[in-house]
């Protein structure tokens, strides 16, 4: 037998890897996918763009990705009415590979990134990876950024990368552009790029503004969106980040060599030609979720504020006993953020009223919703 002990790390010994459960019941509510399968005709036609590529496979794909990108600046210009050229975009492998990127870019050893409690749950890896070190601070109870406590920590602290997560997962609240403005500002005068998150963005209700507003006032500005949620592409593996050229060409230098395949690009590029048909669901999700929040507070649950495709809601005793109830009745919903809480993210209308029925029947949900 071989004594042989791989040498890893000694800081990930313990660690074990990301990921939410993965459990076969019929209704899937936990990680914020789009619960709609795309279109017929969307299908076709990512297949067809495929097939149409599929002989040159054996060449390596664009390395700069450039017809993607100026797809998503076109599309920019209509969701958002952001006027970006292609060389303010970069598009990568999900944007979990973008904010990886923004972490070998702007972060390593001696640097800080700093963010605020509770909020997406992989920053804190990408630091770990990076070796950046990682900071909190805790948002207030409504999970409102505490702006006197941020911008105190970016004062003191001189962070390089300040996180900021609109819509925030898991509560699914927004920041109001007030506050990106000074931290934004509070990020400048430390020399920190701020990064504002926006994988929910297109999921917003009305009013609700975008980061990329700010684009052209501050150099300091990134914003890393998906095309995983709002497009339904959460098996493409699609993400991209916005921002100056000069913090692009940084993000350029760190990613791997043909890190996007062809494959991905023309999927990508065809299902930003169907938006218009993929906004239908969107609207819907938007509906659903409302309804949703509306029926959760009536029942008596304290909901947090939502522009995302989710809902975080609570409180709960004991929270394990009501994911574990609803488990057991067919429907798979998270456990994340602060203890008490549970988050569901928005399904089809069939399977938001699968998951009401199990909520009803869970034990350890009379009290907190006063029933």
């Amino acid at each position: 037998m071989s004594s042989f002990v791989p040498p890893i790390r000694a800081d990930l010994v313990h660690e074990v890897p990301y990921g939410a459960p993965q459990i076969s019941v019929p209704v899937l509510l936990n990680v914020n996918e789009n619960p709609f399968d795309l279109s017929a005709e969307l299908a076709r036609a990512i297949g067809g763009a495929v097939a149409g590529i599929a002989p040159s496979l054996n060449r390596y794909p664009d390395r700069e990705a450039v017809k993607l990108r100026s797809a998503l600046a076109t599309y920019l210009k209509g969701e958002s009415e952001a006027t970006v050229t292609s060389d303010q975009i970069w598009a990568a492998n999900g944007s979990n590979e973008i904010l990886h990127q923004l972490f070998l870019a702007f972060g390593g050893p001696g640097r800080v990134a700093l963010s605020f409690d509770p909020t997406y749950s992989m920053y804190p890896e990408y630091a770990r990876d990076t070796f950046t070190n990682y900071l909190t601070f805790p948002r207030r109870e409504d999970f409102a950024i505490d702006m006197p406590v941020a911008l105190a920590a970016v004062a003191s602290e001189k962070p390089s990368i300040v996180l900021l997560t609109s819509p925030n997962n898991p509560t699914g609240t927004a920041l109001p552009l007030g506050d990106m403005v000074a931290i934004l500002e509070a990020g400048l005068a430390v020399n920190a790029v701020v990064v504002v998150d926006e994988a929910y963005i297109e999921f917003r209700r009305r009013g609700t503004s975008s980061a990329l507003e700010l684009l052209d006032r501050f150099p300091n500005l990134i914003v890393s969106r998906t095309m995983s949620k709002a497009f339904g592409l959460a098996g493409a593996r699609i993400g991209y980040a916005i921002a100056s050229k000069q913090l692009i060409d940084a993000l350029r230098i760190v990613r791997l060599p043909y890190h996007l395949s062809a494959v991905t690009q023309v999927v990508g590029i065809t299902a930003l030609q169907h938006w218009g048909v993929l906004q239908a669901g969107v609207a819907i999700l938007r509906a659903e979720r409302d309804a949703l929040s509306d029926w959760l507070s009536g029942q008596g649950f304290t909901v947090a504020q939502s522009d995302a495709n989710f809902l975080l809601f609570g409180k709960f005793v004991d929270r394990d006993v009501v994911w574990q109830s609803l488990v057991e009745q067919g429907v798979l919903i998270r456990q994340t953020g602060p203890q008490g809480w549970l988050r569901v993210t928005i399904g089809t209308q069939a399977e938001n009223d699968r998951f009401k029925a199990a909520l009803l029947l869970a034990p350890g949900t009379e009290q907190e919703a006063g029933r």
